[in-house]
């Protein structure tokens, strides 16, 4: 045969598009074919066996409608589309899913579609069962909730909740995921088929689950009553009111359901109920329900006869596949027990690997510290033994200089006392000093009056002597009077006049004054280098006893030395109160040989004695002689002894 005689001898086809809840598929359908040759070709490519729920439904002008099985699928009202469209769905529901849903795909399909139609609201339900059934969802989609594998976020894409409830609470994504969590953490270990069943169990218990509603009026005006078809019966709601029926028929208590045109009758089983009459806006509404009412009384009466050999074995299948699956899902939570066993074993193992590693590490490290330790202590050991030696060194050095500070202590105490005992005895001869200074200053006013009248005297007495000289020998006259020497010389040699007594009594007096006067000078000369010698020595010993509290006290008695030197001679006021507090009171005062012989006329006859003490005691007596009619002695006695006191 011809490849032409071919293609005239194949079929005419048009495609078709068939829309599941899951899936789309495209099939090529043949000019004569019936409903049910496309419902079967579909069935077959799904491996659907319980066929009897479903069919296939499509639009047309608004209003959807189902395929007719045993017409032509051209001669129905099909869309004039290319390819056309149908949806796969469920036409009519059990009345317990767990026992008449028997096959996978059918269990699927059914919660697929029930899960949509929770979501579009067709069917009402309370926001806590749609989180519970969301939480069933969930589980059937990812299995196990794993906290590692399902972080916060994960189901952000997905749809769960209807718009409604997201809409009557003030809640976010997040708080909805959360609590949306809490359900699905607790469904651990069910199965995802067990889960798809557990949702369908709690939405068949819904008020609005597999019903179809439809406009209907008592009268032919009106459109205010419902009629819903399910699969225990048909009930008439309100219009605003689809949970709970006014009047419910039971299939068991129908006798007979027709309609001509637009009205439908329903004619109880008991004849003596009341007929209950309705229409509908359309013709192919009611069409339409009684197509339903059919198709559900006819699984009403199958559910109560006995199971066709078909239905046992599909039922028979089920349980093994139940058991199997059952036994399956024990081996796989065998397994996976076994396996969380094997990886908490493993991850104990590791845990005691890193935990040995990080043993031996820090024992490594611990090994190397303490060597490092040791090396350290032994540095730190030779330090320390250094250390205890120029301890001990210094310890030597320290009790050595205890010792020194101590003889030095008992020094400075002895010599504080000694210095303490010089400056009493310092300010003791101080006054003195300045008493016997004034008693010179007035001897000395008393010495020059003298002087000053012994000289007058002695004017005299060389006037009168020229004048007797003159007038016994004139020739004597004749020569210039030189000095009074001379004029003695002369008055000896010649012979020839006797001299007063009294002339040659004041030559002596002059010389004993001049003499003395001279004694004093060296006296005074010799005091001020031993008071410069102090002085120097002073300034050396003050800053050994800077701390002492001698010092104030040394302030005190050169303030009353300032104040009583104001009032002494001359020779004594080049030493101010600096060169005082510069004296070393420490050494002896050296002792002066004060010898001396001064005969000066007095009035008084008095003996004055200048004591200086010293270990080796001396003294040295100097008298003078008498001089003029009146005899004076003045006796100046000089002891000194280791205290260095001088009393004058």
């Amino acid at each position: 045969m011809s490849i032409r005689g071919l293609k005239k001898k194949q079929p005419k086809t048009f495609k078709v598009k068939v829309i599941t809840m899951d899936a789309e598929m495209e099939f090529s359908c043949e000019m004569k074919w019936k409903g049910k040759d496309l419902f079967d070709l579909v069935c077959r490519a799904l491996g659907l066996r319980e066929t009897w729920f479903f069919g296939l439904q499509y639009t047309i002008k608004g209003m959807y409608t189902w395929l007719k099985m045993d017409k032509k699928v051209l001669d129905q009202e099909i869309p004039k589309e290319d390819p056309v469209s149908f949806r796969f769905l469920a036409k009519f529901y059990p009345e317990k899913v767990e026992e008449e849903l028997l096959q996978e795909i059918t269990q699927h399909l059914f919660f697929l579609q029930v899960k949509k139609q929770i979501l579009d609201e067709e069917i009402y339900c309370s926001p806590e069962a749609t989180v519970l059934l969301a939480s069933y969802a969930v589980q059937a989609k990812y299995g196990d909730y794993d906290p590692n594998f399902h972080e916060p976020g994960f189901l952000a894409q997905e749809e769960l909740l209807p718009k409604r409830v997201l809409r009557q609470y003030q809640m976010t994504a997040d708080m909805w995921e959360e609590k949306i969590s809490a359900w699905y953490a607790e469904h651990r270990g069910i199965a995802r088929d067990e889960a798809k069943m557990n949702y369908l169990k709690i939405a068949q218990d819904l008020e609005m689950y597999g019903v179809n509603y439809f406009p209907i009026a008592q009268n032919k005006s009106d459109t205010d009553l419902l009629l819903g078809v399910d699969a225990k019966g048909i009930h008439v709601y309100n219009i605003n009111n689809r949970f709970s029926p006014n009047k419910s028929f039971e299939w068991s208590g129908i006798r007979n359901i027709s309609y001509s045109e637009k009205e439908l009758t329903i004619k109880p089983l008991d004849k003596k109920a009341e007929v209950f009459k309705f229409f509908s806006s359309q013709l192919k509404v009611n069409k339409l329900v009684l197509q339903l009412c059919i198709g559900n009384h006819d699984l009403f009466m199958r559910r109560r006869n006995v199971d066709s050999i078909e239905i046992q074995q599909m039922k028979a299948q089920a349980r093994e596949e139940k058991a199997r699956q059952k036994m399956e899902t024990q081996r796989l939570a065998r397994e996976k027990q076994l396996r969380e066993e094997a990886e908490r074993a493993k991850e104990e193992l590791e845990r005691r690997l890193f935990q040995m590693e990080d043993e031996a590490r820090q024992a490594n490290e611990a090994l190397l510290r303490s060597q490092e330790t040791a090396e350290l202590l032994a540095e730190k050991a030779q330090i320390a033994e250094e250390e205890a030696k120029l301890l001990a060194q210094n310890a030597a050095e320290a009790e050595q200089e205890r010792q020194r500070l101590e003889i030095t202590a008992l020094k400075t105490k002895e010599e504080k006392r000694l210095m303490e005992q010089k400056m009493r005895e310092t300010e003791l001869i101080a006054v003195k000093l300045v008493k016997e200074s004034d008693r010179r200053a007035k001897e000395a006013e008393h010495l020059k009056q003298d002087l000053h009248e012994a000289r007058e005297a002695e004017r005299k007495a060389k006037q009168k002597l020229l004048d007797v000289t003159k007038l016994n020998y004139p020739h004597v006259a004749q020569y210039p009077p030189h000095s009074p020497a001379d004029t003695r010389d002369v008055s000896f040699d010649k012979g020839s006049v006797k001299m007063d007594l009294k002339d040659v009594d004041l030559k002596r007096l002059s010389f004993e004054i001049e003499r003395e006067r001279l004694d004093y000078l060296e006296k005074s000369k010799k005091f001020e280098d031993r008071l410069k010698e102090l002085k120097s020595e002073i300034h050396a010993l003050k800053l050994e006893e800077k701390q002492t509290g001698l010092y104030s006290h040394w302030n005190e008695v050169l303030g009353s030395l300032d104040r009583s030197i104001g009032n002494a001679p001359s020779w004594m006021k080049t030493f101010g109160a600096g060169d005082l507090l510069d004296m070393n009171l420490r050494k002896p005062f050296p002792a002066y040989p004060l010898n001396a012989t001064s005969s000066c006329p007095c009035t008084n006859k008095n003996q004055h004695t200048v004591p200086v003490e010293k270990s080796t005691f001396q003294t040295n007596t100097l008298v003078a002689s008498n001089v003029g009619t009146g005899t004076r002695k003045q006796i100046i006695k000089v002891q000194q002894h280791d205290s260095d006191v001088i009393y004058i």
